[in-house]
């Protein structure tokens, strides 16, 4: 039990500070690249998402709107 104590004190001050990082300009682009992004193709995750929440009849977390009808 007393190593356990510091050993969650030092694994949260780790966290904590490597959390408050700052991205210079010039370093954005790598978070840019496509091999970064969530899904390969934007299109592509727009129209399944569009199917998914037509068939579900509820939206989710994706910022878009409608009904469960498909003709929004």
């Amino acid at each position: 039990m007393k190593k356990i104590i510091p050993f969650c004190c030092l694994a949260g001050l780790t966290i904590l500070l490597t959390a408050c990082s700052t991205v210079a300009p010039w370093e954005r682009d790598v978070t840019a690249r496509k091999s970064m992004q969530l899904t390969k193709n934007a299109n592509f995750a727009a129209i399944n998402d569009h199917i998914y929440y037509s068939k579900e009849g509820s939206t989710g977390g994706r910022s878009t709107d409608g009904g469960g009808c498909g003709c929004n």
